[in-house]
């Protein structure tokens, strides 16, 4: 550990799955003071304690991985816990390579990154260039629930008795926009109006090419 502390290069420190939290910042802490200050979290297994990875990122200040190969199905949850990155392709112990994901499995860790990220964690950009890329993922994750919304509300335009632009639900509309300025309060009613009669529209219009097909 000296050694490696010592390459003047990021130590990754991983977890074993019976090391307690305290164990484990305990040899990041020994990696720091050997090395250069600049330690990884790693948490991994058959099991990731995703739970683990908050209170060790919070209580360190260190930033974590998850190596998720094991299932990658818990790519979303492992950023939605503050995960800094996933590490994906090692086999179930995490001690070795194993098969490359598939381009499949790569675009659900990508997505969960993009999206689940863009939703719930704080970012803090320090450059022009680090916060460009944040608003890109913000930008992704917008479109994707866009996507999703106008899908949602094709759907209400079938189900109503009269659709399309003749079936809007003003009062409806209003609720929906007083609901999220509470979400977004710096934007305010007034704006979000604005933007959500831009959405519903959008949609809408979608429906209706759609019904023309």
């Amino acid at each position: 550990m000296r050694a490696a502390a010592g390459l003047g290069l990021p130590v990754v420190v991983e977890r074993r799955a019976a090391a307690s939290m305290e164990e484990w910042l305990q040899l990041a802490a020994y990696c720091a003071g050997e090395g250069d200050g600049r330690v990884i979290l790693c948490e991994g297994g058959r099991r990731p304690d995703l739970a683990l990875v908050r209170a060790a990122r919070a209580a360190s200040g260190h930033p974590a991985l998850v190596d998720v190969s094991a299932d990658l199905g818990l790519s979303a949850a492992a950023v939605a816990a503050g995960a800094d990155g996933l590490i994906i392709g090692t086999d179930a112990e995490g001690s070795a390579r194993g098969p490359a994901a598939s381009e499949a499995e790569r675009r659900v860790a990508e997505e969960a990154v993009t999206v689940v990220g863009a939703l719930l964690r704080d970012e803090r950009p320090g450059t022009l260039a680090e916060c460009r890329q944040a608003i890109d993922r913000v930008d992704a994750a917008l479109a994707t629930l866009l996507e999703r919304r106008a899908e949602l509300a094709g759907v209400v335009q079938r189900l109503k008795p009269v659709g399309g632009f003749a079936g809007r639900d003003l009062g409806r509309e209003r609720d929906v926009v007083a609901r999220m300025a509470v979400r977004a309060p710096a934007l305010g009613e007034s704006r979000l109006s604005a933007i959500m009669n831009a959405v519903i529209e959008a949609g809408l219009h979608l429906a209706e090419e759609r019904s023309d097909r």
